[in-house]
């Protein structure tokens, strides 16, 4: 038969119940041995109120063996060896001298636990997160130039702003294979799915392509084997002149127009300069090393390679009946806003001093 328990010792049940914290099962047995019971007596009672195995006799004579002595505390006593409490300061400061210090490293500066590391980081606001991939390591002289273009551009562009007068272009390699790696739902018991790698030197065939704010001008993809030189892109920039014509033509006989390409040999030639200046063409600066000042790569290209993801061609011209419905579906806006979001990233570049920026 149970034995009766107080209103106070069930009231200690339903808390029990609620949150599971161990001094509750102390309070408990520091109850019990107010009441003059034994270890064995206050095991049994409180396994018998809150469960099979909530307390162990041997437990119960340990904390027993404290409450006799005089001590009545039911917190755990100073334990020796490593610390767990860390300098906040001390860390932070450890942390943003060098960034890349993992928490094994950490521990061991500190004399702490691993866990005790990721506790008091997280508490302080920090994540591990992966550094991001930037085109290249940006030297002195680079990140001048990419200041001092960039300066040149937005001083123009607030004394007469010239974006819509503007032609970009630039290529890109369209791999036939664009199978991916995807994350699955699965069970414990589920088989992981298999992606085959790509092939080491995918099958892929180069676009070309020259747009403003008003929509895509040109573009083709180039015969296997053929390469960009000097004359090529001179006779590209022969049909572009010849299609903005018929597509723009007030951007040609009204205005003067400004070409953005980066600074590819082909684009630098004498050729292509002499080309230049028999179109009436004026060539944009563009500092090396910056697809991040390119409007074709950081708009045109990011969404073209988002939309080809998973996707696989058998030839060129299965790319090309993809490629032409891609480029009809954007209108207007999206080419305005793309070229228009140059303006903010040369100002990222003056705020950066030179600097690659978070997208």
């Amino acid at each position: 038969m149970r034995s009766q328990r107080s209103p106070e010792y069930f009231c200690m049940a339903v808390n029990i119940r609620k949150d599971g914290q161990p001094t509750i099962i102390r309070s408990c047995l520091l109850y019990e041995f107010k009441l003059g019971r034994n270890a064995t007596q206050a095991a049994k009672n409180i396994c018998t109120a809150f469960g099979e195995g909530t307390v162990s006799e041997r437990t119960a004579q340990k904390w027993f063996q404290r409450f006799s002595s005089g001590d009545e505390s039911i917190e755990d006593l100073p334990r020796s060896g490593r610390p767990l409490l860390v300098d906040v300061d001390e860390l932070k400061d450890a942390v943003e001298s060098d960034s890349s210090q993992t928490c094994q490293e950490l521990a061991v500066r500190f004399a702490v636990s691993v866990e005790t590391i990721r506790l008091h980081m997280h508490a302080i606001g920090k994540a591990w997160k992966l550094s991001r991939w930037v085109p290249h390591k940006l030297s002195i002289d680079n990140k001048k130039q990419r200041l001092t273009i960039c300066t040149s551009l937005l001083s123009r562009h607030n004394v007469e702003p010239f974006l819509d007068r503007l032609l970009t272009c630039d290529k890109k390699w369209i791999v036939y294979n664009n199978t991916k790696r995807c994350y699955h739902w699965l069970s414990p018991d589920d088989p992981i799915p298999k992606t085959p790698k790509p092939n080491l030197h995918e099958r892929k065939v180069l676009l070309c392509i020259w747009w403003t704010t008003a929509g895509v001008v040109h573009y083709e993809l180039l015969p296997t084997g053929q390469t960009i030189t000097g004359l090529v892109y001179s006779a590209q920039l022969q049909r572009v002149h010849d299609l903005l014509l018929v597509k723009q033509p007030a951007l040609v006989h009204r205005r003067e127009v400004l070409l953005l390409h980066d600074n590819a040999r082909p684009h630098t030639a004498r050729v292509t300069q002499d080309k230049l200046q028999s179109l009436g063409w004026e060539s944009l600066p563009h500092p090396p090393y910056s697809p991040d000042l390119s409007p074709t790569d950081f708009h045109f290209f990011f969404t073209l390679g988002n939309h080809l993801k998973g996707q696989e061609f058998r030839d060129q011209d299965a790319v090309e009946m993809e490629l032409k419905p891609f480029i009809d579906s954007k209108d207007r806006e999206f080419f305005r806003s793309g070229i228009n979001k140059l303006v903010l990233r040369w100002e990222k570049v003056l705020d950066g001093n030179g600097d690659y920026f978070d997208e």
